[in-house]
C-alpha cells in the first residue's frame, strides 16, 4: 500500500476509534478491523490472486481499503456489501479519498450468500454480525470455488459468538483450518479441492 492511501486508512481508523469510544451502543460502533489483521488480509489476497473477493460487512470501509489495493495489484474484483446504507456511503467516500475502487452494495450478507453461484468466490472475509455466522456457513461453503479462502474476524475476542460456526467448519470435511492469533483473532479457511 502506498503512502497517500496508508495515510487515509490510518485517519479513518483513528477517527473510527475515537468514535467508537463515544458510543454506548455495540450496533453504532465502527468496530474496524486492527491493522495487524488488515494488512495480514492484504498479504493473504495478494500471494493467493483472487479473481473475486467478497467482504461481508464494510462498515466504513477500513477493511475494505485494505482489500480493495490488495486487489487492485492483482486484478481482481471486490465486492463489498452493508445493510446500513449510510455505512455504505461513507465506505464509497474513504475509497473515494484513497483512490480506490469496489463494488460497494447496500445488501443483507444473508441475500448475497443465497444469490451466489456454486463455486463463485476466490476469496471471502467475514466480519459481520457474528451469531449470523452459522446459518451462513452452507452457502459460504458452497459459494466458496476449489482452493478458495474465507477469513473470519473476532473468532478469539469473541469466540463464543462464533462457537456454532466454528464447530461446522472444524467438523466439515472439505476445509481445512487454522486460527491466526493476531489482533481479535482470524480463522483462516481453505477449501479443498484446487488441482
Amino acid at each position: 500500500m502506498d503512502a497517500h492511501r496508508r495515510a487515509v486508512a490510518d485517519e479513518l481508523l483513528a477517527a473510527s476509534r475515537e468514535h467508537d469510544a463515544a458510543q454506548t451502543d455495540r450496533v453504532a460502533r465502527y468496530r474496524n478491523l486492527e491493522p495487524e489483521s488488515a494488512e495480514l488480509l492484504a498479504v493473504l489476497v495478494k500471494a493467493t490472486a483472487p479473481g473475486t473477493i467478497v467482504e461481508l460487512g464494510t462498515s466504513n470501509g477500513y477493511s475494505t481499503i485494505w482489500l480493495a489495493d490488495a486487489a487492485e495489484a492483482g486484478g481482481a474484483r471486490l465486492i463489498s456489501v452493508e445493510i446500513d446504507a449510510d455505512r455504505t456511503e461513507q465506505a464509497r467516500g474513504n475509497l473515494e479519498r484513497a483512490g480506490l475502487r469496489a463494488d460497494l452494495r447496500t445488501q443483507d450478507a444473508g441475500e448475497l450468500l443465497r444469490a451466489a453461484d456454486d463455486g463463485a468466490w476466490d476469496f471471502v472475509f467475514l466480519d459481520a454480525e457474528r451469531p449470523a455466522y452459522a446459518g451462513y456457513w452452507p452457502d459460504l461453503l458452497r459459494a466458496l470455488a476449489p482452493g478458495a479462502l474465507l477469513v473470519i474476524d473476532n473468532v478469539i475476542s469473541h469466540a463464543e459468538q462464533v462457537e456454532e460456526v466454528t464447530a461446522l467448519i472444524e467438523a466439515e470435511p472439505t476445509v481445512t483450518t487454522a486460527l491466526v492469533p493476531i489482533g481479535a483473532g482470524l480463522r483462516v479457511v481453505v477449501k479443498d479441492g484446487r488441482q
